[in-house]
C-alpha cells in the first residue's frame, strides 16, 4: 500500500516537471498560447490522477466501516 502511494507521488512529480519544461520551451519559442494549453492539459491529467486516488481512499474507508458494522 505504501509503495503505491509513493509511486503516485513520483508520477505526479514527473508529469509536473515534464509540463514545466515543455511550458518553458514553448514560452521561449514564442508559443505562449500552446504553452498555456499544455499546462492546462497537464493540470487536468494530474487532477484525474488525484481523483482516482481519492476514490480509492473513499472505497477503502467504506469497506472498513461496512466490515465493522
Amino acid at each position: 500500500m505504501m509503495g503505491m502511494d509513493v509511486d503516485v507521488i513520483f508520477k505526479i512529480a514527473g508529469v509536473g516537471i515534464a509540463i514545466a519544461l515543455l511550458h518553458t520551451v514553448l514560452d521561449q519559442m514564442g508559443k505562449k498560447e500552446f504553452a498555456q494549453w499544455v499546462t492546462l492539459l497537464g493540470f487536468i491529467y494530474i487532477l484525474f490522477m488525484v481523483a482516482s486516488v481519492i476514490s480509492d481512499l473513499f472505497q477503502k474507508i467504506k469497506d472498513v466501516f461496512l466490515f465493522r458494522s
